[in-house]
């Protein structure tokens, strides 16, 4: 990290503590608490959702969090759920605990904000966004400064960040644990931990000032993801009315991921646990959690199980079973710069490089990005990993939105080139993967780079969508530049930059080519079948 960034941090830090003061107290169904008060609104930090996920609760679905006396203190982070590495290049790594299920509230306080929002009585509950960070379910944080919700909140909303179980602690099948379930399934405790926070905020957001009813799941990378398959769970049905997914989803054809499906996890849960010498889940209780941590044994991906998962979210979309609700979706034109490192590529090592990175593909989705000299070479890989990893995913997810034809979707291509110094570790970057995250959370000043004035416009204008989406389910308002509701029959695209524009679907013919292989892996033609949610199947 530069000297740069870390003064920003201490800077920003410094700024917020200025004048902060005692913000109201509280009442949750655990007990009072009281949290900080400055800039116009009230910040609750480290409140428990869930008890702590430690000794015989390991690997098990999150329980309520225990009642206290007196009043508790919400005045500072709690320690990130394990986990090895930053889930952002730059990022300071937070302090780590098993007992990680905690949450934090942004709500403008009961009075004139700086942004001239007013809330006149105590009754005049406000949207709510709730964010699920991103890492690769392998790490991330719900304190880390780019996601904190004050800008957001002083536009009239509340912003919740929430934590969830990461790596194996957070993703680990095993035979013993489905058969120790009621439910017959194993997994997916990560997600567990996301439902439980998004009930907590049902039962307890209206204390402070915000709707139940007017909830949004929001999130990036893996946090995406995590919204695609909530919009597909049973379990989070009614825990919220819009989703906002931001370069991630899970639509591909499950027999291209058959780890996925929970006997085939759970073989690689064994696999896992002998390797640690715990074969059994009660030596494995009693590991140091400090050694369930990072990508191991590839336990990082959601379980497709009887309970919280059953059908993949294209099965729940095609057979009408998601959770409908208006989406905002999209992802950036440069997703893979952040990612993967071309510097080396050539047009000699393209064919072997790419099959070292993602495994053989078929000849006809290789050729769709032509690598004849070391330069074009370097941007197929770039265009490839981006399409592969991102780009088809949110196109397969808006299409499937909007042949339900009944919630709409509002679909984005951000396009921006943040001024990434080039001497930090964004250089070169452009409109890559994260690089929307300043400008959605109104958090270029987190950064000391050269914005222009282009770029806080901007920022200024995502930041009201968001809002807006979350407000009414349409990101459109006054002032703003219009935003069409994408449709199958003319995919009309936001392109957000300076100035926003709307276009068709960006790098549509190699997206196609996906379309093309996945429907020779699914033996079936993309959204065949498709129909709308009935008052049944929502």
């Amino acid at each position: 990290m530069s000297k740069r960034w870390k003064f920003a941090c201490i800077f920003l830090a410094s700024a917020l503590l200025a004048g902060a003061a005692v913000a109201q107290q509280v009442l949750t169904e655990s007990g009072a608490i009281s949290g900080i008060r400055a800039n116009g609104l009230n910040v609750y930090k480290g409140i428990p959702f869930a008890a702590p996920p430690v000794g015989d609760l390991r690997w098990s679905p999150p329980v309520h969090a225990a009642t206290w006396t007196g009043t508790r203190k919400a005045d500072a982070f709690a320690p990130a759920c394990m986990q090895v590495g930053v889930s952002m290049p730059g990022e300071t790594p937070p302090a780590v605990s098993e007992d990680c299920l905690y949450l934090n509230i942004w709500t403008p306080a009961k009075a004139e904000t700086e942004t001239k929002i007013k809330i006149k009585t105590a009754h005049e509950y406000l949207p709510v966004i709730v964010w699920i960070y991103g890492g690769g379910y392998i790490n991330g944080s719900a304190s880390m400064p780019l996601y904190w919700g004050d800008r957001l909140a002083q536009k009239g909303v509340i912003v919740v960040t929430i934590a969830y179980r990461l790596g194996p602690l957070g993703f680990l099948a095993l035979p013993e644990l489905t058969r120790e379930s009621p439910h017959h399934s194993s997994g997916n405790y990560g997600l567990m931990d996301q439902i439980a926070a998004l009930q907590w905020i049902q039962r307890n957001i209206a204390a402070f000032g915000g709707d139940p009813k007017c909830v949004t799941v929001a999130g990036q990378s893996s946090g995406s993801i995590s919204v695609s398959i909530l919009m597909a769970s049973p379990l989070a049905k009614g825990l919220f009315q819009r989703a906002i997914g931001e370069s991630g989803g899970l639509f591909e054809p499950l027999q291209l991921a058959p780890k996925y499906v929970l006997a085939n996890a759970e073989r690689d849960g064994d696999k896992y646990a002998a390797s640690l010498g715990a074969p059994t889940l009660k030596e494995l209780r009693r590991l140091p959690a400090s050694l369930l941590t990072g990508n191991a044994g590839g336990i990082v991906h959601a379980v497709i199980e009887p309970y919280v998962l059953p059908l993949s979210p294209y099965e729940a979309f095609t057979s009408g079973q998601q959770n409908d609700v208006p989406l905002l979706i999209g992802s950036n034109a440069d997703e893979a710069r952040a990612l993967v490192d071309v510097s080396h590529e050539t047009a000699a090592t393209f064919d072997s490089d790419l099959e070292h990175s993602v495994g053989q593909l078929p000849p006809v989705l290789v050729a769709a990005y032509p690598h004849a000299t070391d330069e074009v070479a370097r941007q197929a890989q770039l265009g490839l990993e981006r399409d592969l990893r991102f780009g088809w995913d949110m196109w397969a997810w808006a299409r499937l939105q909007a042949e339900t034809d009944k919630s709409p979707v509002f679909y984005y291509s951000f396009r921006q080139q943040p001024p990434f110094p080039a001497d930090s570790v964004y250089a070169g970057w452009g409109a890559s993967h994260f690089a929307e995250l300043w400008y959605v959370f109104d958090h270029l000043d987190q950064s000391p780079w050269n914005w222009t004035a282009g770029d806080r416009k901007l920022a200024d204008e995502m930041s009201s969508y968001w809002v807006n989406f979350a407000r009414s389910g349409d990101p459109n308002a006054t002032g703003l530049p219009s935003w069409p509701a994408f449709t199958n029959a003319e995919s009309k695209v936001q392109y957000l930059a300076d100035p926003i524009t709307v276009g068709g679907v960006a790098n549509l013919n190699s997206l196609s080519v996906f379309d093309v292989v996945y429907t020779t892996v699914r033996g079936s033609p993309f959204i065949a079948g498709a129909m709308p949610a009935t008052k049944e199947t929502r």
